[in-house]
């Protein structure tokens, strides 16, 4: 038995050894697919070289670098919600290497038992092996299936992680968006409130009217309400953000921690890359089906007498098979047209993301700008009521004005910070890959 399965391991090395000569015209007219991996190996064993090479795509993913600044809030958020993953891609990676493992070995002999029942009653058991010798390239095309399904794997617990690490640092600015506004309104309802005390002894003393002290109570009651609805929103996104860590963060604030935008590679395209491969892999493997191929087997009973040589092709020949060839060929320049389209969409978000960041950030500027005018102007009309020279509701009116001026300030300065964190996950750098 041993003897046999070497004879034919031997013979299958033997066979890479063939020229293009021993095969026939029709398979050795193939057209151009003007893709990658061209002279693909003809023979069921791997190249010794080649299979050992680490994953580019793999490396990349590793070496991405998180634009979180150590230590930082923004840092801190990412790390709690992390360790609190179920890490199911992390869970589909590990089968995805193991079934690459398993595929790996693919060129070697398969054995199996047959048991028989003869016409006499009798039961004979054997073994039967199958060495493929020559597959067009299928059994490569499998070994790299199996490599660019890992691939994939490793790029989907890259956007998970990422996808997470993002949904937490959303809810986290959302908290610090509404503890600034409760904050700004707090403040506004103790001005208001002075207002409203020095309005109730006008009206007293009979100076003012009782309508002017109406209209600030109702101005007081809708600055209540955005007070609750700014509290309500950071309470409700704490919750939220607590119950996706595996620490407590609502000790956290500010927001520090994102540094200078990545240049790498959107996530995007690494994915539509590793697509590609799968695509080109399968229509390797479609292609092999149409073609003949040879392989040795065959029962290993009596000394290997029972091996033999054999011819054959998973899909039958007809008169469509021309076509179904330049399909798959099509298939292939197909896939890499889709890489080049992921780069351009990505590129162009990339670049949007940037002009957004940009203009957001002019806009805050400016904002800050009509917020010191704004208060610049109080400050006068303060003065002159003092001196008697305004009504009340004169410094009411302005007040209203630069409070208007503080709540853009502050929506700008969240939209700005959200615009930067958009640009990141669009990159894939919220999380480090060498810790994922």
């Amino acid at each position: 038995m041993a003897g046999a399965v070497l004879a034919v391991t031997a013979l299958s090395g033997c066979m890479q050894d063939m020229g293009q000569g021993t095969v026939s015209r029709f398979l050795q007219a193939q057209p151009e697919a003007g893709v990658a991996d061209t002279s693909e190996t003809k023979t069921a064993q791997p190249d010794a070289r080649t299979s050992q090479d680490a994953s580019p795509i793999i490396a990349t993913l590793a070496a991405r670098q998180s634009v979180l600044t150590p230590g930082s809030p923004y840092a801190e958020v990412a790390a709690g919600v992390l360790a609190a993953d179920a890490r199911v891609a992390e869970a589909e990676l590990h089968v995805a290497q193991l079934r690459a493992e398993a595929a790996s070995k693919n060129w070697w002999p398969t054995i199996s038992p047959r048991i028989t029942l003869t016409s006499l009653g009798d039961l004979v058991a054997d073994l039967v092996i199958n060495q493929v010798l020559f597959d067009n390239g299928r059994k490569k095309a499998e070994r790299d299936l199996a490599k660019a399904d890992v691939e994939l794997a490793a790029v989907a617990l890259s956007e998970s992680s990422n996808d997470r690490v993002y949904d937490g640092l959303v809810l986290y600015l959302q908290a610090e968006e509404g503890r600034a506004a409760a904050d700004l309104y707090g403040q506004a309802l103790k001005d208001m409130g002075q207002f409203e005390w020095v309005m109730n002894e006008r009206v007293k003393g009979g100076v003012s009217d009782f309508s002017d002290l109406n209209v600030l109570k109702q101005k007081l009651a809708d600055l209540r309400a955005r007070d609750a609805a700014a509290r309500e929103k950071t309470t409700r996104a704490m919750a939220e953000l607590n119950a996706l860590s595996a620490v407590p963060l609502s000790d956290q604030r500010g927001l520090r921690g994102m540094g200078a935008t990545a240049t790498d590679t959107s996530l995007d395209v690494l994915r539509a890359m590793v697509e590609r491969d799968r695509q080109i892999a399968q229509a390797r493997i479609a292609r092999a089906d149409h073609l003949p191929g040879l392989s040795a087997g065959g029962s290993i009973r009596n000394g290997g007498d029972g091996l033999a040589l054999s011819v054959n092709t998973e899909q039958m020949l007809g008169i469509g098979t021309g076509a179904s060839l330049q399909a798959i060929e099509a298939t292939k320049i197909t896939a890499d047209r889709k890489v080049t389209e992921a780069r351009d969409i990505a590129q162009r978000g990339i670049d949007a993301d940037q002009r957004a960041i940009a203009a957001l950030k002019r806009q805050a500027a400016e904002a800050e700008g009509l917020t010191a005018q704004a208060k610049t102007n109080l400050d006068l009309f303060q003065r002159q009521y003092d001196a008697g020279t305004r009504q009340v509701m004169d410094v009411v009116s302005v007040y209203e004005t630069f409070l208007r001026a503080l709540e853009k300030q502050l929506d700008l300065k969240f939209r700005a910070a959200r615009a930067e964190l958009d640009a990141a996950k669009r990159l894939g750098v919220l999380a480090d890959g060498a810790k994922i």
